[in-house]
């Protein structure tokens, strides 16, 4: 009873699913009324990012009694889930639009590597005054970075044959392979001969330090993080309505669809690597961060690639402008701050005024 009640929320999103289920047409029609349009954004966006911020949980729960680094595998596979599925629900909703991926991931790179890790450092500077990681594993999550960055999302804009960032199918299919490849043998040695990489050396020298107990087992998190999956899945497709309404027929800018998108994402994993911070486990939210973005990079572009082709829908990954310069600047700054095993306050603080450059570029582009 005590598990159902710290669970009640799982009701909520089962029976808004029911309630979509019985009446989708009569619940999203009438998108021409701000008033509507607005509640039904906020019902269907609240919802899911309780389910998600729950599946994240859960995940946590799991990873506890996983161990590093499978457990924080298991955190970020969770939530690159949602995100592939996010995406292709908008992307395959309504008119087509081939930037929707590229304007998520790129949100998602500022928001995780610019707004997370800058308020994990600051908030964990300003507490503890220096924190320490494994700067062997922040090495190894940035080696993968920085290239499949630079090949996904800034290589496309300079092709020879890229007019509107498009790569023709032989980049595309070479792309999603390299990334694949690259993904796979990264976590084939996180879990095999490198996994001394992403556990700190406090951790190491005293293993039972960091633990906590979950109050549940294995099997109720893997069981309630599947059923909290249910909600994420249905109610994302229903909330492709009205993003899709705002940026076609309302004329938005299509940076808001992939905003959107990124914070539901976003969010939940964010809120977790800060907590570890303030907490003073530094490594883990290197982890969740840095494996948040390796994910969404190594395994979202394959996969927007894939739905793409299945479907006909073009893509169009390369950044341009600002967008760009912002993102080849995150990258470099990443380099720099995590060159260091020690974190300070402000090196938070130089993250945080560049996530700050992103906002203000999105309300006066």
């Amino acid at each position: 009873m005590a598990t159902l009640r710290d669970e009640r929320f799982l009701s909520i999103s089962l029976v808004t699913c029911v309630i979509f289920l019985i009446a989708p047409d009569v619940l999203l029609s009438g998108m021409a009324s701000p008033v509507r349009l607005a509640f039904m954004f906020a019902w269907l966006f609240l919802v899911i990012l309780g389910s998600a911020i729950a599946v994240v949980r859960h995940a946590e729960d799991l990873a506890h009694h996983l161990g590093e680094p499978r457990g924080t595998l298991v955190l970020t596979l969770a939530v690159t889930s949602i995100e592939i599925m996010s995406i292709a629900a908008v992307m395959l909703h309504g008119a087509n639009n081939p930037t929707l991926a590229r304007d998520t991931l790129f949100s998602v790179t500022m928001i995780v590597l610019n707004g997370m890790v800058g308020l994990a450092l600051m908030l964990g500077g300003l507490k503890h005054r220096e924190q320490t990681y494994n700067l062997q594993g922040a090495n190894a999550y940035l080696g993968l970075i920085v290239p499949l960055g630079v090949l996904g999302m800034v290589m496309p804009t300079f092709a020879r044959d890229s007019i509107t960032s498009h790569l023709r199918l032989s980049h595309q299919l070479f792309l999603a392979l390299s990334a694949i490849v690259l993904y796979a043998t990264f976590l084939f040695l996180q879990t095999r001969g490198l996994r001394g990489y992403f556990v700190s050396t406090e951790t190491s020298l005293h293993p039972r330090r960091l633990e906590r107990s979950t109050g549940r087992g294995p099997r109720v998190s893997a069981l309630f993080l599947a059923a909290y999956m249910i909600p994420v899945v249905f109610l994302v497709d229903k909330l492709a309505v009205p993003v899709d309404y705002v940026v076609e027929t309302m004329g938005a800018p299509a940076l808001l669809g992939g905003l959107a998108m990124a914070v539901l994402v976003a969010t939940p994993e964010g809120i977790g690597a800060i907590r570890a911070a303030n907490r003073n486990e530094l490594q883990r939210s290197v982890n969740v961060l840095l494996g948040s973005v390796l994910s969404t990079i190594g395994l979202t572009i394959p996969a927007i690639i894939v739905i793409g082709r299945a479907t006909n829908h073009p893509v169009t990954l390369g950044l341009e402008r600002t967008d760009l310069v912002l993102f080849v600047l995150t990258l470099v700054l990443s380099v720099v701050t995590f060159s260091s095993p020690r974190t300070h306050l402000l090196q938070g603080a130089v993250h945080l005024l560049v996530f700050a450059w992103f906002v203000f570029f999105i309300l006066a582009p």
